[in-house]
């Protein structure tokens, strides 16, 4: 089975928090607070499996989570931090969002360097952090704050400079096998491939490049008929496509039909692809008849501005001059297209950053955002130097400011995450 696109859900770890703690030690007097720090949380990780070429790895598991931080400890015991959950996946996946489909990470990009997908939580600060002159018994610390959390596609677009296009059984798989050292099945029916097989092309000395024999393409694949898009994904990358004909037709199709019929296909699929540069290759050309004439086929290809070759997949002639000459295009046409990011800020996706929510609802102003969510989770409310701490971080934060704006005044209820408290100027 061949997967190319899958959703998956990730869970970066939240942090640990900080210890409330007090140094106790025989002959220390008031020793003070040593509350240690909690761990951070681990990162989710996308990392280019060398090996792969498809996301079937992600058919049984969809769902990533990180380790959480470890809590902190007295002593000043710093909380462990917590393992990252890296995921492997093939060269050329692009992660987008599920919505919008939005482009957010190209994995061809930078020669498939790592990619933090979901950062993970801030380990919270122990009560040794909060003691001052003034305060010398902090009795609160910091929770940790929570790991990032998504859900993203996952979209496999093939590394390959050289995409072999065409009707089923015109002899892709075959020629695949000779140019190169890959060995896809080779049978004499419809959709023997039902995956693309990759091969690396040698022209002389360390030159060479990467051929995708695709799975076969038929009418209406652009709206998804027989494998559909998953033909066309895997040659949106392609600087080259080698669009093969049965010159000799063999199952009885005319190549010249075959050649308007995919043409079409990709246009409907992308008027982009459709330009991408073509080389009709007419294989096998062992079996033509004697004096077959091909002077109409010749015209049209010419039409087309198309250069022409005649191969045999099955007895090599003609590759040798095929792939000399692929090479050479290929110095020529510009690198392998990488996908930029199109969100704005990586954040924002999820939800994040400063932004305060503010509502009236049943008779009292609610406040919201993930940011005063992690801040509630460090406040001891029954703790006077807590609270204090509290509302000047709201004061400095603007939230009083975005309540009176809102209009609320003296004596109003305010609820933050049921936490109710009488609005006081």
């Amino acid at each position: 089975m061949f997967i190319d696109q899958v959703k998956i859900y990730a869970k970066a770890g939240d942090g640990g928090n900080g210890a409330i703690s007090f140094r106790r030690e025989k002959y220390v007097a008031a020793g003070g607070p040593d509350g240690g720090d909690g761990g951070h949380g681990g990162k989710v990780i996308l990392r280019v499996d060398e090996g792969s070429n498809t996301l079937l790895a992600f058919r049984y598991q969809r769902k990533f989570k990180a380790e959480r931080g470890g809590d902190g400890k007295g002593e000043k015991f710093h909380g462990a931090n917590g393992e990252d959950c890296v995921i492997l996946v093939p060269p050329g996946t692009i992660v987008k969002d599920p919505e919008t489909h939005a482009v957010i990470h190209d994995m061809s990009e930078g020669n498939g360097e790592d990619y933090i997908l979901c950062k993970g939580g801030r380990g919270g600060w122990g009560n040794r952090h909060f003691a001052t002159p003034t305060r010398q018994i902090p009795m609160f610390a910091k929770n940790g704050t929570r790991g990032e959390e998504k859900e993203v596609e996952l979209e496999l677009k093939m590394l390959a400079d050289v995409g072999l296009i065409g009707y089923p059984s015109v002899g892709k798989s075959s020629l695949l096998a000779k140019i190169s050292a890959a060995k896809p099945k080779v049978a004499d029916y419809h959709f023997t491939t039902l995956s693309p097989n990759l091969g690396v092309v040698r022209v002389g000395g360390e030159k060479g490049f990467v051929a995708a024999d695709i799975p076969g393409l038929i009418e209406g694949a652009s709206e998804g008929a027989g494998l559909g898009h998953a033909f066309l994904r895997h040659i949106d990358r392609c600087r080259l496509l080698l669009h093969l004909v049965d010159v000799a037709g063999v199952e009885g199709r005319d190549p010249i039909e075959d050649i308007q019929k995919i043409d079409a296909e990709l246009k409907n699929y992308s008027e982009e692809l459709s330009k991408r540069p073509q080389i009709i290759v007419a294989n096998k050309k062992d079996l033509l008849p004697e004096g077959a004439d091909l002077k109409e086929f010749e015209a049209y290809v010419k039409s087309l501005g198309r250069e022409l070759f005649y191969i045999s997949a099955l007895t090599g002639e003609g590759t040798k001059e095929l792939i000399n000459y692929v090479a050479k295009r290929l110095d020529e046409l510009p690198p392998m297209k990488v996908y930029e990011g199109e969100t704005d800020d990586a954040d924002a996706y999820v939800g994040g950053g400063k932004e305060t929510e503010i509502r009236f609802e049943d008779g009292k102003y609610i406040v919201e955002g993930e940011w005063l969510w992690n801040l509630m989770g460090q406040i001891n409310f029954s703790n006077y130097e807590s609270l204090n701490y509290f509302q000047r971080v709201l004061l400095k934060s603007g939230v009083f400011a975005a309540l009176e704006e809102h209009g609320c005044t003296d004596g109003d209820t305010v609820s933050i995450y049921d936490f109710e408290f009488d609005f006081i100027k």
